[in-house]
């Protein structure tokens, strides 16, 4: 893994990139949707095409599909509070583990002592609960949670404050992440981008490859 040491600063998203939680947030809006008496009538992949592009996606076509959803509540925010509700549930009863990869990378990120920054949508109560399922985390020093900034990925403001924060002069920093969403996010920084995905997305302009313990050498 000699290509880590090309890269002073790692910037890495969480959900479906460091750990497997994608379809725990899948289920948590089924059980949603179920609890107010409603099938969201989604395969994973469904879900996964709209939530991995778009920042108001999930809210836009989950009301389309269930427009007597939305005449029951039309506000999205408290819709969104009792998904995340359930998607605390799930993380407590079921933990969430490392994606393949992960685990070799982050040792040897550690081993070299190269600076390294999480930079996710999630808030810190959830970062923390995974934490505590998956200690190899905590050797990650620095985290941007959703708390910290703005607006929320596809925008760039969560780069470009770990970037303001972390990155000295002179040293190049690389980020990854899974979604379309995301890279979007990223290329609004200066720091590499990398997709880390088993879907192909096309028309990025990135490098992609399908888990972090398929890459070989990054130059």
């Amino acid at each position: 893994m000699e290509w880590v040491k090309n890269y002073q600063l790692f910037l890495f998203d969480f959900d479906g990139l460091l750990v497997d939680t994608e379809h725990l947030h899948y289920k948590a809006y089924l059980s949603m949707c179920r609890a107010r008496g409603f099938d969201l009538p989604w395969s994973f992949q469904d879900f996964a095409n709209i939530a991995h592009f778009s920042a108001t996606g999930l809210k836009e076509n989950l009301y389309a599909v269930l427009p007597l959803l939305q005449e029951q509540e039309s506000d999205w925010s408290l819709l969104y509070k009792e998904k995340q509700a359930l998607y605390q549930q799930m993380l407590t009863s079921e933990g969430a583990f490392l994606m393949p990869g992960v685990e070799a990378l982050l040792a040897t990120l550690e081993e070299e002592d190269i600076k390294r920054v999480v930079v996710t949508n999630s808030v810190k109560m959830q970062t923390d609960l995974i934490i505590s399922f998956n200690p190899l985390l905590k050797t990650i020093p620095y985290w941007i949670t959703r708390e910290q900034y703005k607006n929320p990925k596809p925008a760039g403001d969560c780069y470009q404050l770990a970037l303001e924060r972390h990155q000295l002069p002179g040293e190049r920093a690389i980020g990854f992440e899974d979604t379309p969403r995301g890279i979007k996010a990223l290329q609004q920084s200066a720091a590499e981008a990398v997709l880390i995905s088993p879907v192909a997305y096309e028309g990025l302009g990135v490098k992609h490859y399908f888990s972090f313990d398929k890459i070989e050498n990054l130059l």
